[in-house]
């Protein structure tokens, strides 16, 4: 996965989650808005992990 496909992935992920999180809240549905943060979290971390690719690779392509 390319670090600009991650980030992609992660925001889809964050909104995703976020949706979850506000239908589980507003049903009273807890285990549905654990579920939505557990999506935020991942979606954050796969926005992060994006990041850190495109910064590898620019970084190695200066290199050349």
């Amino acid at each position: 996965m390319s670090g600009t496909e991650g980030k992609i992935k992660g925001k889809a992920n964050e909104a995703m989650g976020a949706a979850k999180r506000g239908i589980g809240d507003a049903i009273n549905n807890t285990e549905m808005e654990v579920e939505g943060a557990a999506q935020q979290a991942k979606g954050k971390a796969q926005g992060a992990m994006g990041d850190a690719k495109d910064k590898i690779a620019e970084y190695s392509d200066d290199k050349k």
